[in-house]
């Protein structure tokens, strides 16, 4: 088994999601006893998320590249970034850090193309659904048609997730919410619908979606699992 790199901390609610479903899936393959190889650097989250709301995404990359490079260090064979939208800086890591990255837009996007789906919702934060990094990879890689919520939607998705969801809040009041987004984005013409923050599956799980739903977590981690076993 090669050892994963997980850079964790955004936030640790959904770290902890990655760990426990990497470790699950390893067992559940390898039987046993058995467990994954792991190494996790884990944020301050308080810290990257003050950099986000500043807009200073070059301090934010920078901090992303130094624990890519520990974990490169501590003998990590590949990373992977346990946050849809620090996805932003992963060309960046890339192109510095000698070791394979495991995107979460390709894990994400795969099985949506295996089922069928070509028009799909996103919900995230504000920076996963407004700007090009995370969508633009699935429409040019993967042929997919992605859309947003209106701009009231999106606006309480970002809070919801901020102000609860990375604080380990689960709310059901919160959980209709996001439920009559994902009701518009059925009506706008959305065949499925991506839970593109990994602590959104915190609050919805399927039988709560009007759309078939795509848990970017569940998708990533399983990811890692199948780099971590394979030849």
């Amino acid at each position: 088994m090669k050892t994963i790199g997980l850079i964790g901390g955004l936030s640790w609610e959904s770290s902890a999601e990655y760990y426990r479903i990497i470790n699950q899936e390893a067992q559940r393959r390898l039987g046993g006893l058995h467990s994954a190889e792991c190494l996790m650097y884990s944020f301050d989250f308080g810290e990257i998320e003050a950099l986000q709301a500043a807009g200073d995404w070059a301090a934010a990359t920078a901090r992303m590249i130094d624990a890519a490079e520990r974990l490169a260090r501590g003998g990590a064979g590949c990373i992977v970034i346990c946050s849809n939208t620090m996805h932003r800086m992963a060309l960046e890591i890339e192109a510095v850090v000698d070791l394979p990255l495991i995107h979460i837009a390709d894990a994400t996007a795969r099985p949506i193309v295996d089922a069928g789906y070509r028009r799909v919702g996103l919900l995230g934060t504000a920076f996963t659904m407004e700007q090009d990094f995370y969508k633009g990879r699935m429409v040019e890689r993967f042929g997919l048609d992605v859309i947003i919520p209106e701009a009231a939607g999106r606006d309480l998705v970002h809070r919801i997730i901020y102000d609860e969801l990375v604080r380990g809040e689960i709310r059901a009041d919160s959980r209709r919410v996001y439920q009559a987004v994902i009701d518009e984005l059925k009506s706008a013409g959305a065949h499925a619908v991506i839970l593109g923050c990994t602590e959104i599956s915190l609050l919805i799980k399927p039988e709560d979606s009007s759309l078939p739903s795509f848990d970017t977590t569940a998708l990533h981690a399983l990811a890692a699992v199948e780099w971590a076993l394979a030849d």
